[in-house]
């Protein structure tokens, strides 16, 4: 098996869309450790709709939206970050964190030590708007600091040449490429229904043979913008 990691420098920046593109790309199993919030769909749900590939029940699904802790904390149970180990799933796993690296799953524990623990490459995900270069350069001083293998960042939104030149200059890091936004990605009803779980996958969810509408809209984008070659050579032997 490979995994993958894919991060973000920020909550709401485009991650879970980026890592559907990413699963499709690599007909990858999904797999979300912690989900805080279920206000319309999971990010799990998310995914698999627009890859069309299955993805893994979360190790912690809770319905506040907010740090993992507190949400945790919210139903009265504590994240176990033990019980978090990357999941043995044929060809590659696509992991996904939540917020940024700092975000705590426990009064101990942060998303960034679960990462440098499981020792898998990771994608740095960042969004192209104002404070991007400060929020990338730390976050990627913060996963060199934990020990992680950085694959690049790969940034999502309008095209900022000089800005993400300057990001991958100081943060001495491969450009990925850059996801434009698509409208319409994280509305349900822009897509088919599903039908049945039928993952090989004890509890997964699969998603649809064939995707349409604007999940083919993410896939030629991705496959258009995105470096997949780079990501492949980091994962696959």
């Amino acid at each position: 098996m490979s995994a993958i990691v894919v991060t973000g420098t920020d909550t709401e920046i485009g991650k879970t869309v980026f890592s559907a593109g990413l699963t499709a790309a690599l007909n990858a199993t999904y797999w979300k450790p912690v989900q805080s919030g279920q206000e319309e769909e999971t990010d799990s749900q998310i995914v698999t709709r627009l890859s069309g590939r299955p993805s893994l029940p979360e190790g912690y699904l809770l319905q506040l939206p907010a740090s993992p802790h507190l949400s945790a904390e919210a139903e009265g149970v504590e994240i176990d970050p033990d019980s978090l180990d990357l999941p043995q799933v044929d060809g590659v796993l696509v992991a996904e964190g939540a917020g940024g690296l700092m975000v705590p799953l426990n009064r101990e524990v942060l998303y960034l030590d679960l990462f440098a623990r499981w020792g898998a490459p990771v994608i740095l995900c960042a969004r192209t708007q104002l404070g991007t270069i400060n929020h990338t350069l730390l976050s990627l001083q913060a996963l060199r600091g934990g020990g992680c293998d950085v694959i690049g960042v790969a940034f999502i939104g309008e095209a900022e040449d000089a800005v993400e030149e300057t990001i991958c200059q100081f943060g001495k890091v491969a450009h990925l490429g850059r996801l434009p936004m698509i409208e319409g990605l994280n509305n349900a009803t822009e897509a088919p229904d599903l039908g049945e779980v039928q993952s090989a996958f004890p509890g997964g969810r699969s998603g649809a043979d064939q995707p349409s509408g604007r999940s083919e809209e993410l896939h030629q984008a991705f496959a258009k913008h995105i470096d997949l070659d780079t990501i492949k050579k980091a994962i696959l032997p």
